[in-house]
């Protein structure tokens, strides 16, 4: 039995989250096209006759610019001492960016753990010359000869040798987890991050990234789980937008978060959300502790 922990590290917006949930075939981390989708280190848990491969998505590595930021590229760098293995995520459709650049040097060079360069987003590339030219500029970054596996986490091109890929690089070991288990995530963390899932995927410009939600109150009964859950912004306005006229984007956000829930759950839902204003949010210690934001670095 092979047994060991696997780090998706990358960019904002390459397709960590996607990745997981192609691998788990199933949704356990929410994804979006926007940056900064995932804030917290999410284990994903892989288990077969032949190994329990522990994957931990992380949030996407780029200059923090608030305190927010940083505790962002803190969960990024947490998750690499305990790892046995890197899967280092690009964009494949582009060539190798000053933000790749940055997360070898100031990450992956500083470490000893070994790394596979995932090459992603190819089902976006027609031009078989382009990949190659984009690859020679992700293979550079490296001093020495780095395993790179080419993959589309949409579609899920690759997927196996992915994992074959991983699977030889393991350590031998003993489960950590049993067999049903996916994630470690617990509900009231779940419904968090499909609520914010949903304001993302229903909002623009700055709304999604100044979003917090926190989960007041989880009851759950045989026939139905009563969540209460607070939507905080920054300002007025953005409370304003969230609700939307006559509160029809409030209404919409907790529909389509309600209707996930009651499929993971399997039961009835109710959901109550409310908006409230906590100013600056993203720059204060103490209310990133309360949204459960808090760096282990």
């Amino acid at each position: 039995m092979k047994c060991g922990f696997v780090t998706i590290l990358g960019r904002p917006n390459v397709g960590k989250s996607t990745l997981l949930n192609q691998i788990l075939g199933q949704k356990i981390v929410i994804a979006t096209d926007k940056a900064q989708t995932t804030r917290k280190r999410i284990k994903g848990i892989l288990t077969d006759e032949k190994s329990q491969i522990i994957f931990v998505d992380t949030p996407g590595v780029h200059r923090p610019l608030n305190k927010l930021g940083e505790f962002l590229l803190d969960e990024a760098k947490i998750a690499v001492p305990d790892a046995d293995l890197i899967l280092f995520l690009v964009d494949g459709s582009e060539p190798a960016g000053k933000g790749d650049k940055w997360i070898v040097e100031n990450i992956l060079k500083k470490s000893a753990i070994p790394v596979i360069l995932v090459m992603n987003k190819l089902d976006k590339v027609k031009n078989v010359k382009r990949v190659e030219e984009n690859l020679l500029t992700y293979k550079t970054l490296f001093d020495e000869n780095v395993q790179i596996v080419r993959i589309s986490a949409k579609t899920g091109r690759n997927k196996d040798t992915l994992l074959s890929n991983i699977y030889k690089r393991l350590p031998e070991g003993d489960k950590l987890y049993p067999d049903d288990v996916v994630t470690e995530e617990s509900m009231r963390s779940v419904a968090e991050e499909i609520v914010r899932e949903k304001i993302l995927l229903n909002t623009s410009d700055e709304i999604p990234h100044s979003v917090a939600i926190k989960v007041e109150k989880y009851e759950e009964t045989d026939d139905i789980d009563r969540i209460y859950a607070t939507i905080y912004c920054e300002t007025k306005s953005q409370k304003g937008i969230l609700i939307g006229k006559g509160g029809n984007l409030l209404k919409t956000v907790g529909t389509e978060a309600r209707k996930e829930l009651e499929e993971i759950v399997d039961k009835k839902v109710f959901l109550g959300l409310e908006v409230k204003v906590e100013k600056d949010w993203r720059k204060k210690d103490k209310v990133l502790k309360a949204f459960g934001y808090v760096s282990e670095l």
